[in-house]
């Protein structure tokens, strides 16, 4: 995202992501004894006791960020995290409950116990990992994460890219729209230095959700938008039935997707990482991936705090 968060424009940007997918690769399995168990009675073994006793996974989610998190047509959680996650309840043998929560209140929720793990598109990143902000100044908000996919960050233009943008230099003099608390929020800050350095100042317009920087960049307000991948090329393809944006330029600062735990509760950590392995092992990842036109992005199998 939501953060960090595009996914490339077409095979140069697939073979990125392959190559990002290729580091995520540890260690995964435990001693002779668990490999002669069925691999799914040893996840739900280490399922921690508050989750057992409950029977859920309490997960916090930002749902306005289609394909990856979003409210279907019925109400409910849909998307490429709600069906990662549902099938992770399957292997834990736990009911999965999403809590609707806006982007840059996930970590500080989190923190205050207002749901078990936060899965939402969170770029696993050092600030987040560290709990520090842009500056390195300490913001008591460290957490640890399970990688589960790959992504990268796309520019989104309106279609016929009017104003010829295919790269962040492009953007200089010019007004950008982004979701607050993203990796391209993060990625833009950056851009906006660079501009300077050249006497051509990037404005950056920034809301509290991606919806409304794409509205921004329907309007014409702003020239572009970055998005996670996926973000970008879902919206590229079902906006005004492809007739609103298009993806541009190449992915940027490709990044695992991490489940965010708190530093504390390495148990259910390191539960979330066998459940992640299995479900890639089981084939079920693979299909999930496909159907939202997101396998580029796969992880080889989980890694805990694998982000750059």
């Amino acid at each position: 995202m939501h953060h960090p968060p595009h996914l490339r424009r077409r095979a140069a940007a697939a073979l990125a992501l392959a190559t990002a997918g290729t580091l995520l690769l540890t260690g995964c399995g435990g001693g002779g004894d668990e490999a002669a168990k069925d691999p799914v009675q040893v996840v739900r073994d280490k399922v921690p006791k508050a989750q057992r006793t409950a029977g859920v996974l309490r997960i916090g989610s930002d749902l306005n960020y289609a394909p990856v998190d979003f409210r279907g047509s019925d109400g409910k959680p849909d998307g490429l995290d709600p069906d990662i996650a549902t099938a992770l309840g399957k292997i834990m043998n736990l009911r999965i409950e999403f809590v609707d929560t806006p982007f840059d209140k996930l970590i500080p929720n989190l923190h205050g116990k207002q749901f078990d793990v936060a899965m939402s598109a969170l770029s696993d990143i050092r600030q987040r990992r560290e709990g520090v902000d842009d500056n390195n100044k300490p913001t008591g908000l460290a957490v640890d994460f399970v990688d589960y996919f790959i992504a990268g960050s796309s520019i989104t233009v309106p279609k016929g890219n009017p104003k010829g943008i295919h790269t962040l230099d492009d953007l200089c003099g010019k007004t950008v729209a982004v979701q607050q608390g993203t990796t391209q929020d993060e990625i833009i800050g950056r851009q906006v230095t660079a501009c300077s350095r050249v006497n051509k100042p990037l404005t950056v317009h920034k809301f509290d959700s991606d919806a409304k920087a794409l509205a921004e960049v329907a309007s014409g307000a702003a020239v572009a938008g970055l998005n996670d991948f996926p973000v970008a090329a879902y919206a590229a393809k079902t906006t005004d039935g492809g007739n609103r944006f298009e993806v541009t330029g190449a992915q940027s600062k490709s990044n695992p997707y991490g489940i965010a735990v708190r530093k504390e509760d390495t148990e259910l950590r390191d539960m979330l990482s066998k459940a992640v392995d299995q479900l890639i092992r089981s084939g079920d990842y693979d299909k999930i991936l496909a159907k939202w036109n997101v396998s580029a992005g796969a992880a080889q199998n989980a890694v805990v705090n694998g982000g750059i």
